[in-house]
C-alpha cells in the first residue's frame, strides 16, 4: 500500500474570455500549491461536457475524494457549474471550483475568493464572496479566484494582498482583450511571486481540450512540484530547447550558436495550453522516455512557424532533431507518423522506440548487425575505429572496381 501525505490546492482560477466558446482560447482553469503532491487536486476535466472540475480546502484527503465524486456524478448527470460545486457544503472544509466556457463559473463550499467580471461596456467588478456559492453567470466574461497561504508558507499572511491584486490584473487583461489562457498563466507567475504559492499544478484550456499534464506535478510522491516563478527551459529560434537544471549548462545553441531565451514556468505554462496558427497542440505517442513531448513539442512548433502543417516537413525537422540528439530513444519517423489536424491546430507524432533501450536510431550502415556483436568485445576505441576503417575501405574497393 502507498501512503502520501494530505494534498490541497491553494489557488484556484479560472478565466472566461468568450462566453459563446468559439475562441479556442476562450476559456481556462488551473490550480497551484505550496503543498506536495499537487497531482491530486490540480483538475479534472471532461471532454464530453467540457467541464473543468477543481478542488482544494483544508478538509481531509478521504473527504474531499468523497467530495470529488459526488461532484462528478452531478457533472455526469449533465449539472451546470453550479449544481456540480454545490455539493461541497456538505463536505466540512472542502472547497469546489468549476468551469464551462458557456455556462460560467462556480465555486461552491469553504473559500475565500474575489468574483470577477467585465461587462459590454469594458466595466470591470471585483467583489469578495466566502463560503457557500459564488459565480460568474452563463454569457459573462469573467474569473474566479481563490487563494489561501499553505501552513510553513515562508510569506505566510500575503493571501488576502495577492489574491485582491491578481483578481483585479485578471479584469483588466480580460478588458484588454488577452486571451484566457494567457490570463491563467500570468495568474500563476502573479501568485507565484507574490505570494510562495507556487508549485505546479497545471491548467487546461477547456474549449481546445489542450493541458500541461505532468509538466509541472511532483515526479516523487509527497514532493512538491515545479516552482512556477523559477525559470524552466531555454529555447532558440531555431527549435532547439532544453529543460532545467541542465540549461544552466548552455548559453547558446549547440546547433548554431544563436541565443537562448529563458522560459519560466508560468510562462511555458501559457505556451502549452495557448492554441494558435503558429503554436499547434503538440503530442508525442509512442515513447516514455522523459522529456520527449516537451523537445517535440519545440521542433514541431517551429517547423510549423517557418513551413505550416505539412507532415512531410515536420517528419523531417523531427528526424533533424533526432539526429542531434535533441529527441532521443526513438526511431526516424516518415510522413505518414505525422498525424495533422490543421483546422483544430493539432499534431500528433507517433514514435518507434528504439531497440534493446538505445538512445539513437539504428545505424544504417553497409555492414552485418553482427559484427556489432564482435565490437562488443573490442575493449578501445581504437579497436573500434580500426574494425569499421577496415570494413568501409573494403566496401568502397568493391564499390570501385564494379563501377569499372
Amino acid at each position: 500500500m502507498i501512503f502520501s501525505t494530505t494534498a490541497s490546492a491553494t489557488m484556484n482560477v479560472a478565466v472566461i474570455t468568450d462566453p459563446t466558446g468559439k475562441d479556442p482560447n476562450g476559456c481556462a482553469a488551473g490550480s497551484q500549491s505550496f503543498a506536495p503532491n499537487m497531482f491530486q487536486s490540480t483538475f479534472i476535466f471532461s471532454q464530453e461536457h467540457k467541464m473543468a472540475l477543481l478542488s482544494g480546502g483544508e478538509g481531509t484527503s478521504d473527504v474531499r475524494v468523497a467530495a470529488i465524486i459526488k461532484a462528478l456524478t452531478e457533472l455526469q448527470n449533465n449539472g451546470t457549474p453550479e449544481q456540480v460545486v454545490s455539493v461541497a457544503s456538505g463536505y466540512p472544509g472542502i472547497r469546489l471550483m468549476a468551469v464551462n466556457p458557456t455556462e460560467g463559473i462556480a465555486v461552491g463550499g469553504d473559500f475565500d475568493v474575489y468574483v470577477v467580471t467585465v461587462d459590454n461596456s469594458s466595466k470591470i467588478t471585483v467583489q469578495a464572496a466566502s463560503g457557500g456559492i459564488a459565480k460568474v453567470p452563463p454569457g459573462t466574461k469573467g474569473a474566479i479566484i481563490h487563494l489561501r497561504n499553505s501552513e510553513g508558507n515562508p510569506k505566510a499572511g500575503t493571501a488576502s494582498t495577492v489574491r485582491l491584486q491578481t483578481a483585479m490584473n485578471i479584469g483588466k487583461m480580460i478588458r484588454d482583450g488577452y486571451p484566457a489562457t494567457e490570463i491563467v498563466a500570468q495568474a500563476f507567475g502573479e501568485v507565484a511571486r507574490d505570494s510562495g504559492e507556487d508549485h505546479g499544478g497545471g491548467a487546461i484550456n477547456l474549449v481546445s481540450g489542450v493541458s500541461t499534464g505532468d509538466m509541472f506535478t511532483p515526479e516523487q510522491l509527497n514532493d512538491v512540484g515545479y516552482e512556477m516563478e523559477k525559470p524552466y527551459s531555454k529555447v532558440s529560434d531555431n527549435g532547439w530547447s532544453v529543460g532545467y537544471p541542465e540549461a544552466e549548462n548552455y548559453q547558446v545553441s549547440p546547433i548554431d550558436g544563436s541565443p537562448l531565451d529563458v522560459v519560466y514556468a508560468y510562462e511555458a505554462l501559457g505556451n502549452t495550453i495557448t492554441v494558435s496558427n503558429d503554436n499547434p497542440t503538440v503530442s508525442a505517442y509512442g515513447s516514455e522516455e522523459k522529456g520527449i513531448s516537451e523537445a517535440t513539442s519545440s521542433v514541431v512548433t517551429t517547423a510549423v512557424k517557418k513551413n505550416g502543417y505539412d507532415p512531410v516537413k515536420i517528419a523531417q525537422a523531427v528526424n533533424r532533431a533526432i539526429s542531434i540528439g535533441s529527441i532521443v530513444g526513438v526511431e526516424y519517423v516518415d510522413a505518414s507518423d505525422i498525424n495533422v489536424r490543421e483546422n483544430i491546430k493539432a499534431v500528433g507524432v507517433y514514435y518507434t522506440a528504439a531497440p534493446n533501450g538505445k538512445s539513437a536510431p539504428v545505424w544504417n550502415l553497409p555492414i552485418d548487425s553482427s559484427i556489432f556483436d564482435i565490437l562488443g568485445n573490442v575493449q578501445t576505441v581504437i579497436g573500434v575505429l580500426l574494425i569499421l576503417l577496415a570494413v568501409f575501405r573494403s566496401t568502397l574497393i568493391k564499390s570501385y572496381f564494379r563501377r569499372r
